[in-house]
C-alpha cells in the first residue's frame, strides 16, 4: 500500500517555493489528516536540511519533499531582457545559471530520508528512483501531459501530479519549449486526468485551479486518489505569503495569465503592469530570468511583484489550515452526495434500488 492509500484526507498541500510553503503549513496539513510537501527549489541543501529538521519538530506524520529539476542553459534574449529592464527603471540582478543545488539536495535526501520526494521541471532518470526508493522514498513526478506521464511511468515513479493549465505558479513542463508561450501544448485538469488514466496505472494526484471541496470531489469522480491544492493555501496564517500578494488575493480584481515575464519559466500570476509590459518580451531562459527579476520582486511592490494564483483563487478563504481543510471536506462530501443522488444511487424507484434497475 503506497503513502497516497494510506492518508487520512484526500488533501495535498502543494510545494510553494519561495518562501511560501513553510514547514508550519506542511506540518498542519499533516496533522488534519492530508500530506504536505516542503518546497526544497530555490534551497540550499544547508537550508533545506534546517527546514526538514523543523518540520520533524512539529510534526510526527508523514510529508514529502519537492526539487526543481535542472534544465539546459539557454541565453538568447536574455542580455535583451535585462536592458529592457534597465530601460524600464529597475535595477536587475545578474542572470545567474545554476542548477538550483539539486546534487546536494538529493544526495541530502538520499541520506536522510523522507517518506516521498516529487520532482518538478522534469523527470528523474530511473537510477535516481531506484536509489530513492532503496532509502524507502517513494517517488512522485509532476507530469503535464499524456507522454510526460508515459516517462514518469517507464522509470518506476510511484505517483504522478498530474497538473492541469489552471495550475498557479510554474507549469511543471518537462521541456519548455521556447516557442510556445506556455511551454507546450495545455491540458485542462479534467481532461488531462482522463487522459493520463488511460496510459498509466500508477495513482494520480490531481494539481490545478482546485479550491474547494467541490473541486476536490470532481477531480476524485475523475480518477485522482486525492487532490494538490496550493492556491487555496496562500491566505493561511501558516503561510509565507507576503502582504502584498495576499491582498492582492483577496482583492480578487484582475484575471490570471500565463507569463515567462519573472523567471523565464511559464508560471501562471495575477495580471500586474509588470507582466503586462514584459511577458511577450521574455525569453525562455530559467532560472536566469529568476534570478534577473528576483530584486525587483522583492521590493514589495504589487505592480511588479509575481503574484502566483490558479484560474479560481477569487473562491480563496482566509482561515487556518485545520479549519479550512475541514471545510473542504465538508464540502466534498456534500458534493459527491449530490452527485450520488443525482446518479440514483440509493435510491429506489417502485420498490427496486435503481442500481438494480441498471442491472437489468
Amino acid at each position: 500500500m503506497g503513502l497516497t492509500d494510506s492518508l487520512q484526507s484526500p488533501v495535498i498541500a502543494a510545494p510553494l517555493a519561495g518562501g511560501v510553503g513553510t514547514p508550519e503549513l506542511v506540518a498542519a496539513v499533516a496533522a488534519a489528516g492530508g500530506l504536505g510537501f516542503l518546497p526544497g527549489g530555490y534551497l540550499t541543501p544547508e537550508a533545506l536540511t534546517e527546514q526538514i529538521a523543523t518540520v520533524h519538530r512539529l510534526s510526527v506524520r508523514p510529508f514529502g519533499v519537492n526539487l526543481f529539476l535542472p534544465g539546459p542553459r539557454r541565453d538568447e534574449g536574455v542580455a535583451q531582457y535585462r536592458e529592457r529592464l534597465e530601460a524600464s527603471g529597475f535595477e536587475p540582478g545578474e542572470p545567474i545559471h545554476d542548477d538550483d543545488h539539486y546534487p546536494g539536495k538529493l544526495e541530502l535526501l538520499l541520506a536522510d530520508p523522507v517518506p516521498i520526494v516529487s520532482f518538478t521541471f522534469g523527470c528523474p532518470d530511473a537510477e535516481t528512483v531506484a536509489a530513492l526508493h532503496g532509502v524507502g522514498s517513494e517517488v512522485a513526478v509532476t507530469v503535464s501531459s499524456p507522454d510526460e506521464a508515459r516517462v514518469a511511468t517507464a522509470v518506476g515513479a510511484d505517483v504522478l501530479v498530474v497538473q492541469g493549465m489552471e495550475a498557479g505558479a510554474h507549469r511543471g513542463v518537462h521541456s519548455d519549449d521556447p516557442a510556445h508561450p506556455q511551454g507546450g501544448e495545455t491540458f485542462g485538469l479534467v481532461a488531462l486526468l482522463r487522459l493520463v488514466a488511460s496510459v498509466t496505472d500508477r495513482p494520480l494526484i490531481a494539481a490545478g485551479g482546485i479550491m474547494d471541496g467541490a473541486g476536490i470531489a470532481a477531480v476524485l469522480s475523475a480518477g485522482a486518489v486525492a487532490a494538490q491544492l496550493g492556491t487555496a493555501f496562500l491566505r493561511c496564517p501558516e503561510a509565507g505569503t507576503t502582504p502584498a500578494h495576499r491582498a492582492a488575493l483577496a482583492a480578487a480584481k484582475a484575471e490570471t495569465v500565463i507569463t515567462r515575464a519573472f523567471t523565464g519559466r511559464p508560471a501562471r500570476g495575477i495580471r500586474n503592469p509588470f507582466l503586462d509590459e514584459h511577458s511577450s518580451a521574455a525569453p525562455a531562459a530559467y532560472p536566469q530570468l529568476h534570478h534577473m527579476t528576483k530584486p525587483i520582486r522583492a521590493l514589495g511592490d504589487p505592480d511588479s511583484m509575481s503574484l502566483w494564483a490558479g484560474q479560481a483563487y477569487p473562491l480563496g478563504r482566509q482561515l487556518p489550515v485545520g479549519e479550512l481543510v475541514a471545510v473542504l471536506l465538508d464540502e466534498a462530501r456534500a458534493a459527491a452526495a449530490n452527485t450520488a443522488s443525482r446518479l440514483g444511487v440509493g435510491r429506489s424507484t417502485l420498490g427496486r434500488p435503481m442500481a438494480r434497475q441498471w442491472a437489468g
